[in-house]
């Protein structure tokens, strides 16, 4: 399965990411996993989160907690959270923070190499993290019963982690053969991750979350010790605990692991700003591949700002799913794609990029299809958009922010994502939000965002292999 489909099966299965083609590869196959391991701990979707449940509260070192009561079934999730991504690395150590996390389970003080996940599967749960540009996450989910082992866990790594040199170097190894089975020998990966770096001119957003191959060959040990000394603080985190537990009885536990943990400096912050782009740009790439590809990227602003739930609105119009206008024109009607995609980084600390992609059909030009969909975002332009139509992208857009929270792991995400952003606060606003666009909210989003200047174009375009 390519890329494209990849990310869209996982967003069907879980929604609460939209931009699953960002994470580590850890993440998506706990997606994929987690989603039907963890359906015991479902919920019912109306019961939605309500902001006045959570307990929110930061210890005296600065680490922040979040705590979300739900007795239905005797397990709980907890998930850490730092504010560490790739845009927090510098040129030259790109993709140290996904090392980091590789590291993360190879041994601390307390507990050996590898014990982490084995503790946590010998006690009935499961264990995995992801990075990506704006944090690094891990998380456990088990029996409510073990939670004084989980927060033991990842307290001490949080404090103690070993980097041994020799484990060090074997994990470098296996993220460098990853970059190649994800990267370099993946052309659909290979041309996104060129489009991205082209459209991102002064913003570390232009680095790729996995780094880039000759940066990840030169990191140190003493690189990636420092790293974690300087971001893996409790100033720098965020404890979300969500499922069966009582909050008095939780909050010493929390309190005796994690308040002793001494706080450490202010991180560095990273004030790069992206200039306004004034002019289309292009990649071309040919190399061996099966099939031509398009993408089309817009620098759109983020969950900071109002024009962010009118551009959800117009993703899921032009992009989700097979009933989406993309869909209808390219592969339904005029047949000259395979596929198509939409995807809107809205929640992501800076203003990120909107993306549309489309696999070509075999004998169709690249070309036609690249502007077949300039042709659908001008009809959005022009065209007010039919109220059943909004409504309908309104709808789903509800469902699945709704369904994304029918299991604790779900919930507890939500929660511990929106935070770390600095918005926790806007949960209880993004349904309001989306119910409040209008046709012409999006019409005006299109006119504004969506324009030649502002486009970053991808072009694949397949060359026989090397004999």
């Amino acid at each position: 399965m390519n890329p494209l489909m990849y990310d869209y099966y996982l967003r069907k299965l879980y929604k609460m990411k939209k931009r699953l083609g960002k994470m580590t590869a850890n993440m998506r196959r706990f997606i994929i996993i987690g989603t039907l391991v963890l359906f015991p701990f479902l919920v019912s979707p109306a019961n939605a989160i309500d902001r006045s449940e959570v307990r929110d509260l930061t210890l005296e070192n600065g680490l922040r907690v979040l705590l979300l009561e739900d007795q239905r079934t005797p397990t709980v999730t907890l998930q850490v959270w730092y504010k560490a991504g790739s845009r927090n690395e510098n040129f030259g150590k790109t993709g140290i923070s996904h090392l980091l996390e590789h590291m993360m389970f190879r041994g601390s003080k307390k507990y050996g190499p590898d014990a982490f996940s084995k503790i946590v599967q010998k006690n009935g749960g499961n264990d995995n993290a992801f990075t990506t540009e704006d944090y690094t996450m891990y998380f456990e989910s088990m029996p409510s019963d073990n939670v004084d082992i989980l927060i033991d866990l990842e307290s001490d790594r949080m404090a103690n982690l070993l980097i041994d040199q020799k484990l060090f170097d074997t994990e470098r190894n296996v993220v460098l053969e990853e970059r190649r089975l994800r990267t370099e020998d993946d052309p659909v990966a290979d041309l996104l991750e060129q489009v991205e770096a082209v459209a991102f001119e002064a913003h570390p957003y232009h680095n790729p979350v996995i780094g880039w191959f000759s940066d990840i060959k030169q990191i140190s040990r003493d690189d990636l010790y420092n790293h974690y000394k300087t971001y893996y603080t409790p100033n720098n985190a965020v404890l979300v605990i969500a499922g069966d537990f009582k909050t008095e009885d939780l909050l010493p536990k929390i309190e005796k692991s994690f308040g002793k943990i001494k706080s450490g400096n202010i991180p560095p912050i990273t004030r790069s700003v992206e200039p306004q782009q004034r002019g289309e740009r292009r990649v071309t790439l040919r190399r061996p591949a099966e099939l031509p590809f398009v993408t089309v990227a817009y620098h759109v602003p983020n969950l900071a700002s109002r024009d962010s739930y009118a551009l959800d609105v117009l993703t899921t119009i032009l992009a989700e799913g097979e009933s989406s206008r993309l869909y209808n024109s390219l592969v339904y009607e005029n047949q000259i794609a395979l596929s198509v995609e939409g995807d809107y980084s809205r929640l992501s600390i800076d203003p990120n990029l909107m993306y549309f992609y489309a696999q070509v059909m075999p004998g169709e030009s690249p070309s036609e299809v690249e502007h077949a969909i300039y042709d659908e975002i001008d009809r959005l332009k022009k065209e007010p958009i039919p109220q059943n139509e909004l409504e309908k992208a309104k709808n789903q857009i509800e469902s699945s922010f709704i369904f994304g929270q029918d299991s604790l792991f779900g919930r507890a995400y939500l929660l511990g994502q929106y935070d770390i952003l600095g918005h926790l606060e806007m949960v209880k606003y993004y349904i309001t939000g989306i119910r409040e666009v209008k046709a012409e909210d999006v019409m005006n989003v299109a006119r504004k965002y969506l324009s030649e200047d502002n486009r970053t174009v991808g072009i694949l375009i397949p060359e026989l292999p090397e004999s």
